[in-house]
């Protein structure tokens, strides 16, 4: 006797559909699972015949055999146990279900019948409808989370015992009994189980220039570095970002919530998909697989749960050098490829980052007060800022200086995050729209002949660029995220074409580029 029932598994982060094929047959009573599984997926024996046994079935006395197909693609975690159950009871005659090779499996069974939740079924279900699939059962507690699939029937079920057919009469299931329906209508913003401040720049006295730096990065998503002595308020400016950052578009906040699915980060309590843009801040004690993703089992890791969004790195100068280096492909592609024996997972990866450090190990180099004096030494302060190389310093778009206030009492009116935002959102307003046939929504993403194409420079602008990729050494690189630059401060100040004052305000956030001795950057 053959069966078949459809399942999903999880690859990278994306789903992937997988025919969960049953034949049971003369011979010793023994069941075995092919088609590359891990050790979860085979101790699925032992959970599917108690589970089975345990709601009143029987558990097949013959010779069961279980292919995953296609058998070339490892498979792990527990998300067969509800295909593998349902297409041995299907194969034995003990259930019919209407329709079964159209409908989707997938749930975690307890010895005693229970259908438990699992990670990742955004991504499967969302698979599954790009091929055809519209019908889904599942555990009752991943039915709000499927349901954010549109166009999609899910069934979900608390346990084993609800696939008996009401009337005993009749082996046939009828599914749509087991039909979710959403108890609310999902808020259009959503809500966020993402770990982000709602603190306000208006809270932040001073610092103009800063703020405009960052009203820049957030309009463009480019990478910004702050520096500045201890006290000035770099980490509060930066952790402050998201509060301007305009809402996830549809096609991304389902990438993003996508990704939290698949780690399992997103809560029962979930309404809609998630519209705030991630903000993730890792301790610089993270090693480079907790960074980019990696393990033995591989996993996103928080330059991916940044995705579309803010990785902050504090104190930047504090990560190990081989921690900082993995982040120059993320950077530079926008993607994590990670490689293992038999296979090779791809990780979304388009972040802003974000980073501060201090300009030297004590951090008052440049900055002293009678109270507080520098008392690093110049191989000290050179060993210190090694730490974070040219190449990566080169990604990084805007580097700017945050001083001290020395006199708290002359600080004038503070932009805050509401009016910061209003700027962010004209200016990305005006890249959705001119960049709508291709496949980039962000001055950040220009490359080549794009780049030249839409950053349009008047010819004293030009000449000043060609001046100062003399004057300051600087790599072709730089160069370009100049240009990227200027093409945002021209789109904050509605400017068709970029102008002299554009490309100067853009080499103005070039601090470390500019750093030629005696400067305290």
């Amino acid at each position: 006797m053959y069966g078949q029932i459809n399942s999903a598994c999880v690859y990278g982060v994306e789903g992937r559909m997988i025919q969960v094929e049953v034949d049971i047959s003369n011979g010793l009573p023994q069941m075995s699972i092919v088609g590359l599984p891990d050790s979860a997926i085979r101790e699925s024996i032992d959970r599917v015949r108690a589970a089975i046994k345990n709601c009143g079935f029987t558990f097949p006395l013959a010779r069961i055999t279980v292919n995953l197909a296609p058998a070339d693609i490892r498979k792990e975690g527990s998300a067969f146990d509800l295909a593998i159950a349902v297409g041995i009871l299907l194969t034995s005659d003990q259930i019919l279900i209407e329709d079964a090779e159209q409908i989707l499996m997938i749930g975690e069974l307890s010895l005693n019948g229970e259908v438990r939740p699992i990670p990742g079924v955004l991504a499967m279900i969302d698979h599954a409808k790009r091929h055809g699939i519209r019908k889904v059962l599942l555990s009752a507690g991943n039915a709000p989370e499927a349901a954010l699939i549109e166009d999609m029937d899910i069934y979900a079920i608390q346990h084993m015992n609800q696939l008996v057919p009401e009337d005993d009469s009749n082996r046939a299931l009828n599914v749509g009994k087991l039909r979710f329906i959403p108890n609310v209508e999902f808020n259009e913003h959503g809500h966020s189980n993402i770990d982000v401040t709602q603190e306000d720049y208006a809270d932040v006295l001073g610092n103009q220039q800063v703020k405009r730096a960052l009203i820049v990065a957030a309009a463009g998503m480019h990478n910004i570095l702050l520096v500045g002595p201890p006290g000035t308020g770099k980490t509060m400016l930066i952790r402050r970002l998201p509060s301007i950052l305009p809402p996830l578009q549809e096609d991304e906040a389902l990438e993003v919530t996508k990704i939290y699915s698949v780690v399992g980060k997103l809560t029962g309590q979930q309404e809609g998909l998630l519209k705030t843009r991630p903000f993730r801040s890792p301790h610089h004690t993270i090693s480079a697989g907790g960074l980019i993703g990696g393990g033995s089992i591989p996993k996103p890791g928080e330059v991916s749960l940044a995705h579309k969004g803010v990785l902050f790195l504090d104190e930047l100068p504090e990560f190990t050098r081989a921690v900082l280096e993995v982040l120059r492909q993320p950077l530079e592609e926008r993607s994590v490829t990670i490689s293992r024996t038999r296979a090779v997972f791809h990780y979304p990866a388009h972040v802003l980052l974000a980073a501060s450090m201090n300009p030297c190990p004590c951090g008052y180099w440049g900055a002293e007060t009678p109270q507080h004096r520098c008392s690093c030494s110049m191989p000290k302060i050179a060993a210190y800022r090694s730490r974070i190389s040219g190449p990566l310093l080169d990604r990084i778009d805007l580097q700017v200086e945050v001083p001290r206030i020395s006199n708290h009492k002359q600080i004038g009116p503070t932009m805050s995050s509401e009016e910061m935002r209003t700027q962010v959102l004209t200016a990305q307003a005006i890249q959705i729209e001119r960049y709508r046939r291709l496949p980039i929504a962000w001055n950040s993403e220009l490359s080549g002949s794009a780049l030249r194409r839409y950053t349009q420079l008047t010819p004293e602008a030009d000449l000043l660029l060609q001046q100062t990729y003399e004057a300051l050494g600087l790599s072709l690189r730089a160069n370009d995220r100049i240009l990227k630059l200027s093409r945002t401060i021209a789109d904050l100040a509605e400017k068709e074409h970029i102008e002299v004052e554009h490309i100067a305000e853009a080499i103005q956030y070039r601090n470390l580029d500019r750093n030629v001795g005696g400067s305290t950057m």
